[in-house]
């Protein structure tokens, strides 16, 4: 990824794929690459296709809403960082409670629910970025 300033804005260029992972504990990770690629279709590889997103006011989308929420938060062109605080997984399932940080924008504690896929590999089915700070 190559990041570089246009105005006041930041420009972020990206490879066309992030690869997801088999290990649960490094999806936030997985996301957070995603998400600094600045591209709404490959942040939207990192959900199963019918993943909740929960926005800020509380209200759950999936689809195109909830690509165009991530792309609103995409928008300000700033890059994310994840802190993983806690993965519990149990069978195919996995809660992870993330901090991120937007610098000067936003920051605050996710609640995620991911699955693993038949393939092996890790996806958000649940998207609450905002986590117990949402409505």
């Amino acid at each position: 990824m190559t990041c570089f300033a246009v105005g006041f804005a930041v420009r972020m260029t990206h490879s066309p794929s992030v690869p997801l992972t088999a290990d649960p504990a490094e999806h936030p990770f997985v996301f957070q690459t995603a998400f600094n690629t600045g591209s709404v279709e490959i942040l939207d590889t990192v959900y199963e296709p019918d993943a909740v997103f929960v926005r800020r006011d509380g209200v759950r989308v999936s689809g195109a809403e909830r690509r165009a929420a991530n792309g609103g938060i995409l928008a300000l062109g700033q890059p994310i960082e994840v802190t993983p605080r806690q993965v519990h997984v149990a069978g195919d399932l996995a809660l992870l409670i993330v901090d991120w940080v937007i610098k000067g924008h936003l920051a605050a504690t996710a609640t995620d629910v991911a699955r693993r896929g038949e393939d092996g590999l890790w996806r958000y089915v649940i998207d609450n970025p905002f986590g117990v700070g949402a409505p």
